[in-house]
């Protein structure tokens, strides 16, 4: 299993969590209020957190290629979101990778 975090500072948290969780319920499960929530994408599971000035996403993956393709996801859908903001990525960090034997 690897995990993975970034955290983007923001003023605006809370909206972009609830617009991520909003779009992505179109397509999958997710469960959200207005300072965190979780969305089951198929590449791995996200769960977000609406902070006082930042908004910090973590994601868990069965492998790395999906873990990859996670964090493009949020990436790409923050980048659209966050844009009057000069989003332009979030700096990633891999907490765990756990694989068995």
């Amino acid at each position: 299993m690897y995990v993975t975090t970034a955290r983007f500072e923001t003023q605006h948290a809370s909206k972009y969590l609830q617009q991520l969780c909003k779009h992505f319920a179109h397509k999958v499960e997710v469960a959200y209020d207005d300072r965190q929530g979780h969305a089951a994408l198929p590449p791995g599971r996200a769960e977000m957190r609406a902070e006082d000035g930042a908004l910090t996403i973590r994601l868990e993956s069965e492998d790395v290629k999906n873990m990859i393709h996670a964090r493009f996801v949020i990436d790409s859908h923050l980048a659209t979101f966050a844009h009057r903001e000069g989003f332009t990525g979030l700096s990633w960090s891999v907490e765990t990778a756990d694989r068995p034997g």
